[in-house]
């Protein structure tokens, strides 16, 4: 079989590559370990409250009117326009669960004190810091099995090393996603938690598409080293990447833009995910293989006694 021309040599700055995502991961790990991630109400528990204002209000007024009314911690931004408020309040210091429980109403009765009668309460909810704890163990113990799971998958469907080469990818991918978060300071909730399984999932995807193009060359492809072959795979599969990944992001883009605040982290941790996803597909996990040498002798289709098709000759 003839082979491919290799229009772009990825694996050429494969070591350049690695440096990069070694310093991305190793950044990302230094500011979860120093900053942590801003845990949202889901996880540290406290209130939420959505207020509508008949008329345009300013975010700053609100913030002195709960910082005068003694709320501490209180995170105030607009929901979809300037009349509408979200309120984001931690458990606060000196009250306890049931008074803590009611803080939506406390805070809807200073707003509607401050304006007046225009403000209309449109939802108030409140996470027990139990809770939370709850969901923050149940969110790592997912992701952790999401990623076991996938490497036995990939571990039955192709062989070890690719295996090894689809988990490190997602490792990458899931931590510098985490670290953009923690560097950004940008709210860490169950939506996150959800954009996280489904980088998992779409980077996944990518990987399983490259490796079954770099099993079938290696098996196709009689002459060539495994960097030749992997280079070849890589350029076959570009276009589909690209497609996928372009297509992808411009609906996370409209969902950033037009979604709102509540899914606002779950788009913008899914576009993290797909770029850094797109990227590892191509460079981490062949970047992996090349390092565990991987040959035609691990991927060889045995060879039953005294069959003599060629194709089964490598």
């Amino acid at each position: 079989m003839a082979k491919t021309e290799i229009k772009i040599n990825f694996m050429k700055y494969r070591k350049i590559a690695a440096g990069i995502s070694i310093f991305l991961v190793a950044c990302s790990f230094g500011s979860l370990l120093i900053n942590q991630v801003n845990w949202g109400l889901d996880f540290t528990g406290g209130s939420l409250v959505e207020v509508a204002y008949d008329v345009s209000v300013a975010a700053d007024d609100v913030r002195v009117q709960l910082d005068e009314a003694g709320f501490e911690g209180h995170v105030v931004q607009y929901f979809g326009s300037v009349r509408d408020v979200l309120v984001r309040v931690p458990p606060q210091k000196g009250l306890g669960e049931k008074e803590n429980a009611f803080l939506g109403d406390k805070i809807t009765e200073v707003l509607k004190a401050a304006s007046g009668d225009n403000v209309e309460l449109r939802r108030s909810e409140f996470v027990g810091p139990a809770v939370g704890e709850e969901l923050a163990n149940q969110g790592g113990l997912g992701l952790l099995a999401a990623l076991a799971v996938v490497m036995l998958y990939i571990a039955f469907r192709f062989q070890l090393k690719f295996a090894v080469g689809a988990v490190v990818a997602l490792f990458h991918d899931v931590a510098i996603t985490l670290g953009a978060f923690s560097l950004a300071r940008w709210d860490f909730d169950l939506t996150v938690v959800a954009a996280l399984l489904a980088v998992i999932g779409y980077s996944l995807n990518d990987t399983i598409v490259v490796s079954d193009r770099i099993r079938e060359n290696f098996r196709k492809i009689r002459r060539g080293t495994s960097m030749e072959i992997i280079n070849i795979s890589l350029n076959q599969t570009l276009g589909r990447t690209l497609v996928t990944s372009l297509t992808t992001l411009l609906v996370l883009f409209a969902l950033l833009v037009m979604g709102g605040e509540l899914i606002r982290g779950f788009a913008i941790g899914l576009i993290i995910g797909v770029m850094i996803g797109t990227y590892s597909s191509i460079y981490i996990a062949a970047n992996v293989l090349l390092a565990m040498n991987v040959n035609k002798e691990d991927l060889a289709i045995p060879v039953k006694e005294g069959s003599d098709d060629p194709d089964l000759v490598m």
